[in-house]
């Protein structure tokens, strides 16, 4: 006599919920990990472009080997000439350093 069915019950209501917030449970870490290897990814290509660059830069014109800092997008990136192993050879390296939000990248090559 009373009885509506236009509506939710209460406990579908509270069963719903509960799923959502399981899933969610589940998901959140995993979507926070593959944030921060999207991050750490997307690093890595820019500091190995601009390490490209770089070699290119220095084959074409010959300029001396000298270090130094590019700013990007925000992120710092430091070009860093180092002595290479093979004699009459330099290796270039580009570093971002690991902060609050950023984690720490290096990618070398070798000028040939």
């Amino acid at each position: 006599m009373l009885r509506n069915t236009n509506g939710y019950f209460l406990l579908e209501l509270l069963l719903s919920l509960s799923a959502l917030l399981i899933l969610s449970m589940f998901l959140l870490p995993l979507l926070t990990e593959l944030r921060e290897q999207s991050r750490q990814l997307e690093l890595e290509r820019k500091a190995r472009q601009l390490m490209y660059e770089v070699l290119q830069m220095n084959l074409v014109s010959n300029q001396p080997t000298v270090n130094s800092t590019t700013i990007q997008n925000g992120v710092e990136y430091q070009i860093l000439w180092k002595d290479s192993e093979s004699p009459n050879q330099k290796e270039v390296c580009v570093r971002v350093e690991k902060n609050s939000f950023l984690p720490e990248v290096e990618v070398c090559g070798l000028l040939e």
